[in-house]
């Protein structure tokens, strides 16, 4: 069965970044999605599109089919409110360089990196991690096969059901009906999708 519209595809892959592994998934913990929902990067899907199980594939996205260029517009500053869980703030949260994952309006998940912390606001970069680099794809497909009506409706993991929107405004949280994330109406890159495993795959949005 080839890879299209609506089919459930198991793959490994090795993702190469600056000449360094980013990321990578085995035959043992592969990614799977649902071909043609929007869950990987679209020029992804597009390289893999019609291949069967036992193909291999290679390809490079420039930074305009993988993430973007870097925005400045991502760079923002958020209220200290916006970090806090039943009125507090966790001491290790907010530390420069740490990566907070950051739910947006619409139940996305955004990877959000501290650069400064100030006593009212905390200045986030929302850019994905892989915004303005090269990304160089090669794997290997495992199984292909026609998604269920339940999946396509729930999604593959039950990614659909489980979304939920932050009662709060101006991006900040409304309470615990999000666990620990903090809300985001900015776009990230990882809308990961995250649905799959942690990290950046190539899955992401």
């Amino acid at each position: 069965m080839k890879i299209g519209q609506n089919k459930v595809v198991e793959l490994c892959y090795e993702l190469v970044v600056d000449g360094e592994i980013a990321d990578k998934t085995t035959r043992e913990k592969p990614l799977d999605y649902i071909h043609g929902t929007g869950s990987l990067l679209e020029k992804f899907e597009k390289n893999i599109e019609g291949l069967e199980p036992g193909d291999p594939f290679k390809f490079t996205l420039t930074p305009a089919e993988g993430y973007g260029e870097i925005d400045p517009d991502r760079i923002i500053d958020l209220p200290m409110a916006a970090f806090e869980v039943n009125g507090k703030v966790q001491d290790n949260l907010l530390v420069p360089g740490t990566t907070i994952p950051m739910m947006n309006s619409r139940g996305g998940i955004v990877p959000g990196k501290v650069l400064e912390v100030n006593e009212k606001s905390v200045r986030m970069d929302l850019n994905s991690p892989m915004a303005g680099k090269t990304l160089n794809f090669s794997g290997e497909i495992l199984t292909v096969r026609d998604a269920t009506e339940k999946e396509l409706k729930e999604g593959l993991h039950g990614e659909y059901v489980h979304q939920c929107c932050c009662g709060g405004s101006n991006g900040e949280c409304g309470g615990g009906e999000c666990g620990d994330g903090c809300c985001s109406d900015h776009e990230g890159g990882c809308g990961h999708d995250g649905s799959h495993n942690e990290g950046c795959h190539g899955g992401c949005n």
